[in-house]
């Protein structure tokens, strides 16, 4: 199924959102929750799966479909947006928490692209949204993906969300480039990814950079993020007030005193 052709334009810096251009009768699919505001010739219609599948497949196909989704982290259902004028109109979806909207031309990657769990934001209508399962042990253990990751197939436009700032690394046959587990947003279909161990007792233990790398191999182009969801989580979580609305330092005996003297100051 070709997908249909979407116009796009990218807004923002740090907390973006994406603005789709579609002509009469062209339909774009959102992740649920992503929505930001569309035109008055848009309907919005909730569909199972990812609507790759949803003419001719029956209920098989569907569930197939769904199952997938739930795989990745995903809600079993999708959005479809319909612009049911006779004229272009306009609907716009927003990024999650800061970072960057990654837009992905799936004819320049031979039609495959795959990238980190739930990092998918929308697409052209026919885009296949699926799983990628990992066969190397190791990888799936310690990756910081696990054994499955997200799959986006076909020929139209798809956008993915990223933390952060964004870096394109192209890579040459047999080039490697080691990276944090967590900082992968996605890469093309023909780069080897695996991971491998930091090495030494004292970078293991008291690095603070976990014990293994991801090593992604070339030829293809490999996209990273500076600021992985899980970890901007981890801090806000390390910095949220206990029990009593103290944060973790204020339980101490200098805990006033350190606040007032890093400017931490609340009255």
């Amino acid at each position: 199924m070709q997908a249909h052709e979407i116009d796009y334009q990218i807004f923002g810096e740090e907390m973006q959102y994406v603005e789709i251009e579609l002509d009469p009768q062209e339909i774009v699919i959102a992740e649920a929750g992503s929505f930001m505001m569309m035109e008055n010739n848009i309907q919005m219609e909730t569909i199972f799966g990812d609507g790759s599948q949803q003419q001719g497949s029956g209920l098989f196909g569907k569930l197939l479909s769904a199952g997938k989704r739930v795989l990745t982290g995903e809600s079993l259902f999708m959005t479809a947006f319909l612009n049911q004028g006779n004229s272009k109109s306009k609907v716009s979806f927003a990024s999650p928490y800061p970072g960057k909207i990654l837009p992905i031309d799936l004819t320049e990657f031979q039609g495959k692209f795959i990238c980190q769990k739930s990092s998918f934001l929308c697409a052209a209508k026919g885009v296949s949204v699926g799983i990628e399962f990992s066969q190397k042990l190791g990888r799936g253990l310690f990756g910081g993906e696990g054994f499955i990751m997200q799959k986006i197939e076909g020929d139209g436009m798809a956008f993915v969300h990223s933390g952060g700032t964004m870096a394109k690394k192209v890579l040459g046959h047999g080039e490697v480039l080691k990276v944090d587990t967590g900082c992968i947003i996605g890469f093309t279909k023909d780069v080897d990814y695996d991971i491998e161990f930091i090495g030494g007792i004292k970078n293991s233990i008291f690095g603070g950079e976990g014990l293994f790398y991801a090593t992604l191999k070339g030829p293809g182009t490999v996209y990273v993020q500076s600021l992985p969801f899980s970890r901007l989580a981890d801090r806000i979580i390390a910095s949220a007030p206990r029990s009593g609305g103290n944060s973790r330092d204020e339980g101490s005996l200098l805990g006033g005193l350190g606040n007032l003297l890093d400017g931490d100051n609340r009255f």
